[in-house]
This record gives structure tokens, sequence and C-alpha cells, in this order.
């Protein structure tokens, strides 16, 4: 597919290529350019606030499993089984 380079450096992505993607409009996309290629990625973007919340909880958990406070579990079927029984 093509797409035309617009002023302001704007182009149209394809609507094929939106609806694949589950793009909305406001979505966030990382352009960065890799051996004279152009990429798009789609990224979610998270206020800061929320990803010092989320590290804290995660240092949390690691803390309880290096304690052993929070079981760790081999595979999905001992966590079944672990909740099942309690």
């Amino acid at each position: 597919m093509l797409a035309e380079l617009r002023t302001k450096s704007q182009i149209t992505i394809p609507k094929e290529i939106v609806a694949s993607l589950g793009l909305s409009e406001g979505d966030k996309l990382e352009v960065y350019e890799k051996d004279g290629v152009i990429c798009l990625m789609p990224v979610t973007v998270y206020p800061k606030k929320y990803v010092a919340q989320l590290r804290r909880e995660i240092d949390g958990i690691k803390s309880d499993i290096d304690s052993g406070k929070q079981p760790v579990f081999d595979n999905i079927d001992s966590l079944f089984d672990k909740l099942e029984n309690d």
C-alpha cells in the first residue's frame, strides 16, 4: 500500500492496517528509523505516578518471594491446585 507524505510531514495509515491493529484516534505510535526503514509501533503511555506505584508493588512482591511469604509455582496446574484447596 502506498501512503503519500503531505504538508507538515503527515501521512495517512491505510484503513486496513488501522483495523487489523485495533488502532483508534488518539492512540500513540513510536516512530523511528532503522536501516533506512521508517517504523511505526503502537505504544501505551502511562503517567509517571502510575509507573512509580506499579514499581513499588513489584518490589514488594519480589521481597515477599525472597522472604518466602509469596508462594512460587512451577506451573499453572500447581497454582490452580493451591487455589482449589484453600
